[in-house]
């Protein structure tokens, strides 16, 4: 006896099953790229929002402190890519075997500043034991926080380097990020603030009133990798494509070096 069985395909009208499969083919067009998601410092907004335009892509950013997005993959937040602006958080994942070993690489390099609001910037001269508690007059010195957030213990740093640092510790508003330690300046909040060049750059409401000297920190670099739970196909191209002469320019633009 012949099988009823059928499949639902072969039961429907012609027409019918011809409108499914367009239907399916158009929910999952042949070539299809799935998104990426990037897990990037919030130093890099400007240019990198830049570079993704130039892409071609959808690609998704979350943008925070290296040190809250490291702890975000460790709790198994779905990204793709991981840019940190430190070696440090980067080793953290690296130590917990939660970045692909053979994608990482030295991405970018940046300097530190002193910053302060626009319409009242004197230019500062950033040497040994320079007096910034006496420019601060009992306000505030916004930073990143200087235990976890990458710019915060490069500033931290610079400020010990230069005999500074017990002057001023009780009067450092520490921030969740660069950003936000950018707002409070730009806001009028706190009179100075230790922030990248690039974020002074990215914000008409400051100016930049001192550089901090390079070998008063350790060197900050940018490392990226790919995420060991990468589900993505399109990871590699797209650190290709950051790590390549078209992207160079969204980076240089906003002052970041390039390592590569």
């Amino acid at each position: 006896m012949q099988s009823r069985r059928r499949s639902w395909i072969h039961l429907c009208p012609v027409p019918v099953a011809a409108l499914v499969v367009a239907m399916v083919s158009l929910a999952f067009p042949a070539g299809a790229q799935e998104k990426v998601t990037v897990f990037a410092a919030a130093s890099m907004k400007n240019a990198l929002d830049n570079a993704n335009k130039a892409y071609g892509q959808d690609v998704s950013v979350s943008y925070a402190a290296s040190s809250a997005l490291a702890k975000q993959i460790e709790n198994g937040a779905p990204a793709d890519i991981f840019v940190s602006a430190d070696l440090d958080w980067m080793k953290y994942l690296s130590d917990r075997k939660l970045v692909k070993e053979d994608t990482k690489s030295n991405f970018l390099g940046n300097r530190i500043v002193l910053v302060a609001a626009k319409n009242a910037a004197k230019p500062v001269e950033i040497k040994q034991g320079f007096d910034l508690a006496s420019l601060l007059k009992g306000g505030k010195l916004a930073m990143g926080e200087p235990s976890s957030v990458p710019a915060g213990k490069y500033g931290k740093a610079a400020l010990e380097r230069l005999g500074v640092w017990t002057f001023v510790e009780k009067s450092v508003a520490g921030a969740e990020s660069v950003r936000a330690a950018l707002a409070l300046v730009s806001r009028g909040e706190a009179p100075y603030g230790i922030v990248y060049q690039t974020d002074a750059a990215a914000d008409s409401g400051v100016a930049i009133v001192g550089t901090f000297p390079e070998d008063a920190h350790p060197p900050i670099i940018y490392p990226l990798a790919i995420v060991s739970g990468s589900k993505s196909p399109d990871a590699a191209a797209y650190l290709d494509y950051l790590k390549s002469a078209k992207a160079a320019p969204f980076f240089e633009r906003e002052g970041f070096t390039l390592l590569q």
